[in-house]
Parts: structure tokens; C-alpha cells; sequence
């Protein structure tokens, strides 16, 4: 991926040491975690409802979480895991920034956080094991990013593309809440059964993933980031974290219903969708017939 000299935003803030846990590798709650726990947690969690609206009570109404008081800082220029962060984090708010202007509106840009361990928000206590994930009561990304470690060596989804992919889609989410769908997702939410939900939740993940597609599609067509092998590395990334190959890995048996995020052949296709066409209007999720 050529994101070396791109523009990094200033939205970044390097939270690492602040919010507790960051010493000792990653930790949930009081005790600390080996890698391979750290995947079954990352498995486990992927498959049985954790995503970025029911996470935490990761909703507007869910906000009474106890946030940090420190007041977190630019990383430093030396860490290029961090420059590299804040360079895709800039890329997607140029495009977003100009798909808003071209709609008639203001694209309010999101806080990206780094943090190590675990760190609270203002939708619950966030912790290296859940993975990336939006917060969208303070509109902010939140990343320990050893979690790219993981993706390498336990998820077999390793490539710079293939990380880009995963702040594109957390972005994705950040859409979907200056949207409205945030909202009318949670407020439908409340009259709903587990399985209905599930299959709702399904759709605001295949479309983050159609928006992190678009993102790809129009950095592309401006700057020509994409090198070879890149699309590839997102794709495998998409398959890698399907719900039916995260159940298959961790417990032999692949269980539809309890879907949260999508298959891994429907977050293939609708990342394709966001990357071929570049149109919002063709990540219309939930008017699909098929996902």
C-alpha cells in the first residue's frame, strides 16, 4: 500500500498508558491474557454479538460509561505503526469530506484513539480483546494496535491493506451514525428478538464493509494507493473474520442465525461492491434481497 507522504490527520489521539491494563500484554478486566486467549476472546466475541451498536450498550442512551480525564496526546512522529494509523485515518476523512460535500453536507470527522490494555469511553470500557471498534456516543475509533499482531499470526490476515481495511470499516460505522442509521438501527433494536437483531446487525457490518470499499475506491482513484496484491490482502482479511469461518475455527459448527457480522463470502461481496462502484447508494444493505 503507498500510504508513505500521504497527509496524516490530526485526529489521532495516543491514549497508551492512560487508561489502565497497558503494562504486561493485553489484559480483560483484573487479570492478564496470553495471545491465544486473546483470540478465543476475539473469536468468541465476533460470533456472539459483539459489534459497534450493542457492544457495551454502544448506543446514544448508553453513554453513562466513566471516561478517562487524561488528556490524551499526538503519537510521536517516531512511531510509524501510529503515522501509518494516522495516515489512513486522513485518507478516509478526505474522501468522506468530499462524498458528504457532493451529497450537500458537512462530514463531521471522528476522533481515532490509541490505547494499549484497556481504556474507558463513553460506551463502557473498552478492551484490547473486542478488536477495533466505534464508539459512536463520543464518535470515536477506538484501536490497541498490537490487535495487527493478531490479525498476522492468530487470523491469518497479515498486509498493510488488509489494516487499513479494518480503520476503512470502523470509519465505515462512523458513516452510518452521521446518517441517521445508527439511530434508527438502535430504536428498532428495542422491539426486536436476539435473532432478529442479529440479522440487522448483520447488515450495519456488510455495509461498514461496503463503505470501507468505497473508501478503497475513491483513495485509489486520487491518489493510487492500491500496490499489487493489496485487494487481495483486504479480501482475505473480510474472509478470515467471517462469522461462519470464526464459528468454524473455534467451535466445528457454523450456527446462521447467531450471525452478527456476515459470512465471509457476503463481507467479500460487499467490500467488492464499495471498491467497484464507489456509490453509497450501492451499499444499501438493508433494501437487499440477498446479502
Amino acid at each position: 500500500m503507498r500510504w508513505e507522504g500521504n497527509r496524516e490527520s490530526q485526529n489521532v489521539e495516543d491514549a497508551r498508558g492512560l487508561g489502565g491494563g497497558g503494562g504486561g500484554g493485553f489484559r480483560i478486566g483484573g487479570g492478564g491474557l496470553s495471545i491465544g486467549s486473546i483470540v478465543i476472546a476475539l473469536i468468541a466475541g465476533w460470533i456472539f454479538g459483539i459489534n459497534p451498536l450493542a457492544l457495551l450498550g454502544m448506543m446514544e442512551s448508553g453513554g453513562s460509561a466513566q471516561v478517562a480525564q487524561q488528556p490524551a496526546a499526538a503519537p510521536p512522529a517516531s512511531d510509524a505503526q501510529a503515522r501509518f494509523v494516522s495516515t489512513v485515518l486522513g485518507d478516509t476523512e478526505d474522501v468522506w469530506r468530499a462524498k458528504f460535500k457532493q451529497a450537500g453536507s458537512t462530514y463531521r470527522e471522528p476522533k481515532l484513539v490509541l490505547f494499549s490494555g484497556s481504556y474507558p469511553t463513553a460506551c463502557g470500557r473498552g478492551q484490547a480483546a473486542m478488536g477495533p471498534f466505534y464508539c459512536p456516543a463520543d464518535e470515536k475509533v477506538y484501536i490497541d494496535l498490537r490487535f495487527y499482531d493478531v490479525m498476522k499470526s492468530r487470523l491469518g490476515a497479515p498486509g498493510d491493506f488488509a489494516q487499513a481495511y479494518v480503520i476503512a470499516h470502523e470509519v465505515g460505522h462512523h458513516v452510518q451514525k452521521l446518517m441517521g442509521i445508527s439511530d434508527q438501527v438502535d430504536s428498532a433494536r428495542r422491539r426486536m428478538s436476539e435473532t432478529q437483531y442479529n440479522a440487522i446487525s448483520v447488515r450495519v457490518e456488510l455495509q461498514a464493509d461496503c463503505f470501507a470499499g468505497i473508501w478503497a475506491h475513491d483513495a485509489q482513484a486520487s491518489r493510487q494507493i492500491i500496490e499489487q496484491g493489496d485487494v487481495e490482502e483486504a479480501l482475505n482479511a473480510a474472509t478470515q473474520i467471517g462469522d461462519d469461518t470464526l464459528q468454524r475455527k473455534s467451535q466445528g459448527a457454523v450456527v446462521p442465525e447467531s450471525f452478527t457480522h456476515g459470512s465471509s463470502a457476503q463481507r467479500v461481496t460487499w467490500f467488492k461492491r464499495g471498491l467497484q462502484t464507489g456509490s453509497i447508494a450501492q451499499c444499501d444493505t438493508f433494501e437487499a434481497r440477498q446479502l
